[in-house]
């Protein structure tokens, strides 16, 4: 009878445990407006961003989620527009980093919020599945709102990059993505996690099966790379060498499975969603570099 006892005590923690994982990792600890502008304040210019004309507006999405999205204005006038989606706890803030290069490179840059994140209405992260379905209303939006755009392209980073090369599954009218430290599928990258908290792989499948109890979704879902089987949108896909939450081997096996033209750099010494910061020049010279291989003029 004890033995008995201890049993059920110890199914009943492993069912505890597993929907307390399950939750950790569907939960979003978000950052604030405040907070994530001090930070880049602190580590380069953005007095730029100030000085831009810009539009606020909301765009209601596949189930009715409102979306924030903010249009910068080139101080040059321009036909080439840029969709930039920003990672996990991050907001649009965060995306400043990259506006001074498109900008550079003659592109109005569009930023917007993902949902769950900034300010938007509080709701768990589904990794992709519900996030592209969001970019991909954001992309038709932009096309029938911005009907002078000759080039538009998306970028992303981090779970940004991952919703990016996710949103290919739908086949969006736009010309190139930029994937920067992207996941292939969340699974390797919740292992990692486990890994750090010293705990074993196999609980993430107890986790992913309380996930879809309670979400509807399991981590099997959660994978990018399934929207590359027969893509032929160009992808520059770029990653930190020393990456270690989202490991540089995700960006490599994207790389292989897609079949239209595409590039890769492991950026030395970059560390996740570090490129930009580790080697400013580099970075924009990729960047540059591929557009003029994918025709389009900077």
């Amino acid at each position: 009878m004890i033995l008995f006892s201890v049993f059920l005590i110890v199914i009943a923690l492993f069912i505890i445990l597993s929907f307390y994982l399950s939750y950790y990792s569907m939960r979003i600890k978000r950052y604030s407006f405040k907070t994530v502008r001090r930070w880049q304040e602190e580590h380069y210019d953005i007095s730029f961003y100030d000085e831009l004309e810009k539009k606020d507006y909301t765009l209601k999405s596949y189930d009715g989620y409102i979306l924030p999205v903010q249009l910068l204005i080139n101080p040059v006038s321009t036909d080439k527009y840029i969709l930039i989606s920003h990672g996990y706890t991050d907001n649009h803030f965060g995306m400043l980093k990259y506006t001074k290069m498109y900008l550079d490179y003659g592109f109005n840059i569009i930023l917007y919020d993902l949902r769950g994140h900034g300010e938007n209405a509080r709701t768990f992260c589904t990794y992709t599945i519900r996030e592209r379905r969001d970019l991909d209303i954001l992309i038709k939006d932009c096309r029938e709102r911005y009907p002078d755009m000759t080039v538009f392209g998306i970028h992303g980073e981090s779970l940004g990059a991952a919703t990016s090369i996710a949103v290919l599954e739908y086949k969006p009218k736009i010309d190139f993505v930029v994937a920067d430290c992207g996941f292939a599928e969340i699974i390797n990258v919740m292992k990692g996690g486990l890994r750090d908290l010293h705990m074993p792989a196999w609980m993430l499948y107890a986790a992913s099966v309380c996930t879809r109890l309670r979400y509807g979704y399991s981590y099997k879902q959660m994978r990018p790379i399934d929207s590359l089987k027969d893509n032929k949108i160009p992808i520059l896909f770029i990653h930190g060498a020393e990456d270690t939450f989202i490991l540089p081997f995700n960006s490599r096996a994207m790389q292989k499975e897609t079949g239209g033209y595409s590039r890769i750099h492991i950026i030395p010494g970059a560390a996740h969603a570090a490129s930009m910061f580790t080697a400013p020049e580099d970075y924009k010279r990729y960047v540059g570099e591929f557009l003029k291989d994918i025709g389009v003029e900077i």
